[in-house]
């Protein structure tokens, strides 16, 4: 078994004492943290979810896509040129 880098074990240690902390608060704070680390997890690990609003938008964007309705090139660079800082 490989030995764990120091910051590998300074996280794991601060994980473990956070844990320790937790485990004294109220109920309703213990299930907050519970959520908000599942949030944490979904955002960089899980599967994003579109809304209804981003999935139509995607349906139109294909959509166009499929007609031939793309932005030429120096469309596209003029916008860059635009808005690059």
């Amino acid at each position: 078994m490989r030995k764990p880098a120091n910051h590998e074990t300074m996280t794991r240690q601060g994980l473990e004492i956070l844990l320790e902390r937790v485990s004294t608060w109220p109920e309703e704070a213990q299930e907050e943290f519970v959520r908000s680390v599942a949030n944490i997890e979904d955002k960089h690990l899980g599967i994003y979810r579109l809304t209804s609003a981003e999935r139509d938008a995607v349906r139109r964007g294909l959509a166009e896509m499929r007609e031939g309705r793309l932005a030429s090139d120096s469309a596209v660079a003029a916008v860059f040129n635009r808005y690059r800082a």
